[in-house]
C-alpha cells in the first residue's frame, strides 16, 4: 500500500482513467519509464563504473522527449540531485564504503488525472551491492520507497514531469535528497523528568566497546532475523503507523524486533514512558514513539548508551535527530557489523535492509545520532 495516498475508487495502474482519454495505456506505461529512468539515475550516481544497466552512468532520461518527458526546471532539479549524490558517493569512498552494482526497478501503483494534470503513484525498489564484502558482512542493501509525480500536459497532449514528492516518512533511502521531516516532540508533564540520552559521537575509528552477547539473556540473533524478515513485508500482528502520523513506523518496527529477542512486556497506561507494551489492538507511547522509546529503555535498565555509533553491534538501536532540536526523529536497529567494525541498520519508513551507519552519516552529517547498547 502506497502510505500518505487517497486514491481514486476503481482508479489504478491497470484501469482506464475515463476522464481524460488521451491518458491510455501507452501513455500510463510511459510515465512509468521515465520514473524508473529518474530514479535509476539517482541510484547509478553512487555506483563505481558503469551500472547493472551498462550505460557509463549517461542519463537515462535524457533519452525522453516529445510526449513525455522532463520540464525545464524538473531536469534542472534532477541535475542537482545526481550532484549531491555524487557527493555523497565521495563522502562514502572516504568511510571505506563503495558500491559495485545497482538495480532500481519502478511499480506504477496508481494514476490519478484531472484536467491536464496527472499524479501518479509509484512503488520504487533498489538494491546495491557492496563493493568487496569481507567476512559475514552484508553483501548488499537495499529499499523501497513510494513517490508521487506530477504531469502536466500543453496544448498538444504532451504531458511534462513537473514534480517528485516522496510519501514514506522519513526520506532514509540512501538516493533520496530531500530534507526529512522532524516529529514532534511529545508533550510530558514538568515533573515527568524523562531521562536525556547523551549524543553519540561519529568519529571514525571508534575506540572498541564489544558486546557480551550471553550477559542479558536476550537473543539478538533473533532480533536481527526478525528485522529482515518484516523490513519490506510488515508483520500483520501489528498495526502499520507508515504514513499515518509524524514519525511514521519506524520506532514500532525496532520494538517488534526487541520483542522477538525477549524483551518483554511491563503493562500499565500507555502515555506512562515507564511501561513498554504492543500488541495488534494496543501499544505504549514508548512502543511507537522515538523520544518515549528512548525514555522507557534508559530509564528501565534495558539499554545503556554507547560513546560512538560505530561500537554498535547486533540488536543495539540507532536514533537520530534530523535537525537537532532536542526531539528525536527516526529509531533503526543494527542486523549486522563488518570486521572492520561498521555497523548496518534495518528499518522502516523508507522500508530499507542492511544499510551501513557509514551510508547514513554520510547523507545526514548535521545530525545529532544516539547509540543504545541493548
Amino acid at each position: 500500500m502506497v502510505a500518505g495516498v487517497a486514491l481514486v475508487p476503481n482508479w489504478s495502474a491497470g484501469a482506464a482513467v475515463t476522464d481524460d482519454p488521451t491518458v491510455d495505456a501507452a501513455t500510463r506505461a510511459t510515465f512509468q519509464r521515465l520514473a524508473d529512468a529518474v530514479f535509476t539515475d539517482r541510484t547509478d550516481a553512487l555506483v563505481d563504473g558503469k551500472s547493472a544497466q551498462g550505460n557509463g552512468h549517461h542519463q537515462l532520461t535524457s533519452g525522453f522527449s516529445g510526449k513525455v518527458r522532463l520540464s525545464g526546471t524538473q531536469s534542472h532539479q534532477e541535475t542537482s540531485a545526481l550532484s549531491e549524490l555524487r557527493g555523497r558517493k565521495s563522502r562514502l569512498a572516504k568511510l571505506g564504503e563503495k558500491y559495485s552494482a545497482g538495480s532500481t526497478s519502478i511499480k506504477l501503483d496508481a494514476t490519478q488525472v484531472k484536467g491536464r494534470r496527472a499524479t501518479v503513484d509509484v512503488t520504487e525498489s533498489t538494491t546495491l551491492t557492496y563493493a568487496k564484502p569481507q567476512g559475514n558482512e552484508p553483501r548488499t542493501t537495499g529499499f523501497q520507497a513510494h513517490h508521487e509525480l506530477t504531469f502536466k500536459a500543453d496544448r498538444s497532449g504532451n504531458w511534462q514531469l513537473t514534480g517528485i514528492r516522496d510519501t514514506d516518512d522519513g526520506y532514509l533511502a540512501v538516493n533520496q535528497v530531500a530534507a526529512p521531516a522532524a516529529v514532534a516532540a511529545p508533550r510530558t508533564a514538568a515533573d515527568d523528568g524523562p531521562p536525556e540520552a547523551p549524543r553519540s559521537s561519529t568519529s571514525w575509528p571508534a575506540s572498541a566497546k564489544p558486546k557480551n552477547f550471553s550477559a542479558t539473556g536476550y537473543d539478538y540473533k533473533a532480533m536481527a532475523a526478525y528485522a529482515q524478515k518484516y523490513w519490506s513485508h510488515y508483520n500483520p500482528a501489528y498495526p502499520d503507523f507508515n504514513g499515518e502520523a509524524a514519525g511514521g513506523d519506524c520506532t514500532n518496527f525496532v520494538s517488534q524486533s526487541l520483542k522477538a529477542g525477549g524483551w518483554k512486556h511491563v503493562p500499565g497506561y500507555t502515555s506512562d514512558f515507564h511501561k513498554w507494551f504492543g500488541t495488534a489492538d494496543i501499544q505504549s507511547d514508548s512502543f511507537v514513539g522515538v523520544n518515549e522509546f528512548s525514555w522507557f529503555a534508559l530509564s528501565s535498565k534495558r539499554v545503556t548508551s554507547l560513546a560512538n555509533v560505530y561500537q554498535l553491534d547486533v540488536g543495539d538501536v540507532l536514533q537520530m535527530d534530523f535537525n537537532k532540536d532536542g526531539s528525536k526523529d527516526h529509531s533503526m536497529i543494527v542486523t549486522s557489523r563488518s570486521p572492520q567494525g561498521v555497523p548496518y541498520v534495518t528499518y522502516h519508513s523508507t522500508n530499507t535492509y542492511n544499510r551501513s551507519v557509514a551510508s547514513i552519516i554520510a547523507s545526514y552529517p548535521n545530525a545529532a545520532y544516539y547509540a543504545y547498547r541493548t
